[in-house]
């Protein structure tokens, strides 16, 4: 069964960088569309980036285009999300998430209700 284990957060300054990982011990990442979600306190979940299983094809929710970017090596099971230029706003509990039959636009745009979620992990930009 997929398990989604997020690393790399932690604290940063504005306009500093940290790189986010969610990797799968099973090795079957390869079979989904990967999304990267976060959720500020007191706000929604926001979709901040998918990548789709095998075109590369990525979508980026507009605060984050031109500093983020998200990729994949499939055959380590593993997804990035490089985050530069960091904003305070930026600051939230990111967390993966896993789905397949699904393209990046709709999974971040969504609701992915048949996804698997990793435990999310703490990004905090502040000064």
């Amino acid at each position: 069964q997929l398990r989604l284990v997020e690393s790399g957060g932690g604290l940063a300054q504005p306009g500093g960088s940290l790189t986010l990982s969610c990797d799968d011990s099973t090795f079957t990442l390869g079979y989904y569309t990967i999304g990267w979600f976060r959720r500020a306190p007191g706000k929604e979940r926001e979709g901040v980036s998918c990548i789709s299983r095998e075109d590369g094809s990525t979508f980026y929710t507009d605060s984050v285009k031109g500093r983020f970017s998200i990729s994949r090596d499939n055959a380590k099971s593993i997804v990035h999300l490089q985050m530069n230029n960091l904003k305070p706003e930026d600051t939230a509990n990111y967390y993966c998430a896993a789905e397949r039959f699904t393209t990046p636009q709709a999974m971040c745009s969504g609701d992915p209700a048949f996804a698997t979620w990793g435990q999310g992990i703490k990004v905090d930009v502040s000064s």
